[in-house]
């Protein structure tokens, strides 16, 4: 007698998902402790920043030189951050955090590094709940996220202020994750969609480099939402999936267009070499996961470009894992995904699209990793499922990885206490790196060490002569020494790579002035107020030439006392050099009652200020207005 079996069929509609420990499960103690050990694990690692300084490297930029950053939160400042770019980029949010900053902590440095290391210690936990969320898994996800914040790659990401955009762009990436994972779970609903749309939104205000989150949500679809269904409808479900991502797609393609109309490179590098350098970075990021020594803020474009075989093996290695992941995508999807997101997270920012002058980068494996880690961490568990004492050996490898870990992030992390110790570093692990010999000899002039600044700087123009930066920093530092010759000629240097440099244009004719070249600097000062019409030394400057200068056809004392009538409005009416300027011109103008009460004014104040030999000069051009004669003469602007 024979018996038919019953056939258990799944509603072809219903999409199978992985079970999902509920939250308040039995294992709250051990979320609550995995947490305190995120935060503890990132203060050991970046407690330490709290007593660091700004660094010479876009910091300026974004804080200490930014006058509307400086002035604090305000409604003109929120409506200046959605307006502008700051260093070639549009991230209104990060700039916005940065005002807020200010407003609370002021230049206080340690203020900012610590809103750092808070917004890492969120984004941390928050990987940890939304990967337990999705894969029912404690420890796994606790290892993934304590990898994440802590590896010495996370450094440059935490440790730097400038990269404020990449822990705060972390955060709303979670918050994403999180709403999409929410969305996904629960009944359909608008306002959870919703949710994903504004969470999205908002990171992409603090970083572009988000613009992949809609590719990263369709392999989380795959694994571990299993959202695609079964392989019968595999292409239909796709198809679905792909259209709910459209939105979000939009967003994506918009952030990609105000980056490229942004960025502006510094220099063109060929195709070949950034294709080239793609290749060799995605194999170089992993190398760096697993042997993160040798870290440095900037690695150069190698100047004689890569050697073929590094080129060749890195493409057979990336075709082999990725030929892997796709044999290997039925018995482990994870595999797959994990191999995927980190791949399509670094294809903003691997330099097909040229946006910088950098080969690669510490900071751009932040969030591409992540899929690394997840790979290695349920690929481990696999791999030892039959071994005696699994969870012993699995757990001890796991402690003495983080160990090792923390240990090699501290020491990373004590490279950016200043300027000098991490241009040092940076030299010490890259070679004809142009920009790390340029920023060091930045940190000895500002430091005083004119000497030394020379030597890196003549460097850094030896390696990379079409940058106008370090051009520019010798002229200040042969400006300092009284080598005016030398300054005017790196001067010009760096005026010809980028001819609308204010401040290059304003020191050229500082130097002009003290050579006695005094057309010269009359045009060099011209120039600065054409790009700039409020630099108040131009300002000053020009009209002290225009009033007092021995030549007849230089001076035109109407003009001048335009320009130090408007100086004066900048200095806020107290300074007493622009005083003095504004007395002369007052002065050549005829206008001698109003050059004796200025220079009163202006006497009054040097006095106050116990500056005895300018009160002394002061005093002989007071004399020469009290008996209406004009101040003539060949000497610097004062």
């Amino acid at each position: 007698m024979s018996h038919k079996r019953k056939k258990l069929r799944l509603a072809p509609s219903k999409v199978a998902t992985q079970p999902v420990l509920p939250v308040g499960s039995g294992d709250g103690r051990a979320v609550f402790g995995i947490c305190v050990f995120l935060v503890c694990s990132i203060g050991v690692v970046f407690g330490q920043t709290l007593g660091y300084g700004f660094v010479n490297f876009d910091d300026g930029h974004y804080v200490y030189e930014n006058p509307q950053v400086l002035q604090g939160l305000n409604l003109t400042g929120i409506g200046w951050a959605f307006t502008h770019s700051v260093a070639a980029n549009w991230h209104p949010l990060t700039v916005l955090s940065h005002m807020l900053d200010c407003q609370f902590y002021g230049l206080h440095a340690g203020g900012h590094h610590l809103t750092n290391l808070l917004l890492q210690a969120a984004t941390a936990i928050l990987l940890f709940l939304v990967l337990r969320e999705m894969t029912g898994t404690l420890w796994r996800s606790a290892f993934v996220a304590a990898v994440f914040a802590i590896h010495p790659l996370r450094v440059e990401s935490v440790a730097w202020v400038s990269e404020r955009k990449d822990v705060l762009s972390g955060l709303f990436f979670m918050l994403t994750l999180g709403a999409y994972v929410r969305y996904v779970r629960k009944p359909p609903s608008r306002g959870r969609y919703l949710a994903v749309w504004f969470l999205f939104a908002l990171g992409l205000m603090c970083k572009p480099m988000l613009v992949t989150v809609p590719f990263v949500l369709l392999l989380l679809d795959y694994w571990p939402l299993k959202r695609f269904g079964t392989p019968a409808n595999h292409v239909a479900m796709a198809r679905k999936l792909i259209i709910e991502k459209i939105p979000l797609i939009v967003f994506s393609m918009a952030a990609c267009g105000v980056t490229l109309l942004v960025q502006q490179p510094a220099k063109v590098i060929s195709f070949s070499l950034r294709l080239s350098n793609a290749l060799v970075s995605c194999v170089a990021y992993c190398g760096q996961m697993f042997y993160p020594a040798g870290l440095a803020v900037m690695y150069p474009y190698p100047i004689h470009g890569l050697p073929v075989g590094k080129i060749i093996l890195s493409l057979l290695l990336l075709l082999a894992v990725t030929v892997g992941a796709f044999c290997w995508r039925q018995r482990r999807p994870y595999f797959l995904m994990g191999w995927l997101w980190y791949l399509g997270m670094l294809v903003p920012v691997i330099g097909l699209v040229q946006v910088g002058n950098q080969a690669r980068a510490d900071r751009y494996t932040y969030l591409p990793q992540i899929g690394l880690y997840v790979l290695l961490a349920w690929l481990a568990v696999d791999l030892t499922a039959s071994w005696r004492g699994r969870r012993w050996v699995v757990g001890g490898g796991a402690l003495v990885v983080l160990v090792v870990l923390i240990a090699c992030a501290r020491t990373q992390t004590t490279y950016w206490r200043d300027s000098e110790s991490l241009w040092t570093r940076s030299l010490a692990c890259t070679s004809d790196n142009g920009i790390a010999h340029a920023k060091l000899g930045i940190a000895f002039h500002d430091q005083g060490r004119l000497d030394e600044a020379i030597t890196e700087l003549q460097k850094a123009v030896a390696i990379s002569p079409e940058d106008a930066e370090p051009h520019y920093n010798l002229g200040n530092a042969f400006l300092q020494q009284g080598r005016l010759d030398d300054a005017t000629v790196h001067y010009q240097k760096a005026l010809t790579i980028n001819p609308e440099d204010a401040d290059a244009h304003n020191n050229l004719g500082n130097a002009f002035l003290q050579l006695g070249r005094l057309n010269e600097a009359v045009a060099q000062f011209r120039m600065v107020l054409a790009i700039n019409p409020d630099c108040l030394e131009a300002q000053n400057n020009l009209a002290w030439i225009l009033a007092t200068c021995s030549q007849v056809s230089l001076r035109n004392g109407n003009e001048a006392v335009k320009l130090a009538e408007r100086a004066n409005q900048l200095a806020g009416g107290d300074n007493p050099i622009v005083l003095c300027t504004l007395a002369a011109a007052y002065a050549e103008g005829g206008r001698f009652p109003e050059a004796t009460g200025t220079a009163q004014r202006a006497l009054q104040l040097a006095e106050a200020q116990s500056s005895a030999a300018f009160a002394g000069s002061l005093r002989s051009q007071l004399k020469l207005y009290q008996a209406g004669v004009p101040f003539h003469g060949t000497d610097p602007a004062p």
